[in-house]
């Protein structure tokens, strides 16, 4: 019969109370606002301004399209791909939150918080490179001007951005709020 003690000892050690715990959902939160599928926010910024500025062919649209030819192709999901990573990835969310919320682990319920919306970004970049490869390809094929395939690029990517930052934002809220509910109600981590 195996020991399962040393799993549910450590999903019950401290998490909301520790620095350690809030430096690493800082942390992964600012690294995901670097990049957009793996794109430096620079490059999405300078073919931004130059579109703005009516630049069109400018070097750095190009270098958008050429970052988005080399990042998107390891975006690219199957449907079995996707079948098996989402549930794989349901099943494992959902004990974690069975372990945090029903048995009251508070490392299993950190974990929850912290996973949830990168789940969800995940999600939102596949969707998000679901909806560039067509434009990449349609490019490279010169069924459409590059100008335009790159205008839309530059504008599906910004509202990435955003809809990244505001995820970010309710995140971090949440992960907090519950954090110093659970400290409130359990004053000496017990």
């Amino acid at each position: 019969m195996p020991q399962f003690d040393g799993v549910i000892s450590f999903l019950d050690s401290r998490s909301f109370g520790t620095i350690w715990f809030w430096l690493v959902v800082i942390g992964m939160w600012s690294a995901t606002g670097r990049s957009v599928l793996g794109v430096p926010t620079e490059v999405v910024s300078r073919a931004h301004r130059a579109q703005k500025a009516g630049e069109a062919e400018h070097a750095s649209v190009i270098a958008l399209l050429d970052w988005l030819s080399l990042t998107l192709p390891r975006w690219r999901l199957g449907p079995h791909e996707g079948a098996a990573f989402l549930g794989v990835t349901a099943f494992l969310l959902t004990s974690l939150a069975v372990f945090g919320f029903r048995y009251g682990l508070e490392m299993a319920q950190a974990l929850t918080f912290l996973l949830t919306p990168f789940l969800i970004l995940f999600w939102l970049r596949v969707r998000l490179a679901g909806n560039l490869i067509p434009l990449l390809d349609e490019a490279e094929r010169g069924d459409r001007p590059v100008a335009s395939v790159a205008a839309e690029a530059v504008r599906l990517m910004i509202r990435h951005r955003r809809i990244v930052t505001m995820l970010a934002a309710a995140a971090v809220a949440v992960t907090a709020l519950w954090g110093t509910l659970w400290g409130l109600m359990h004053p000496n981590g017990l």
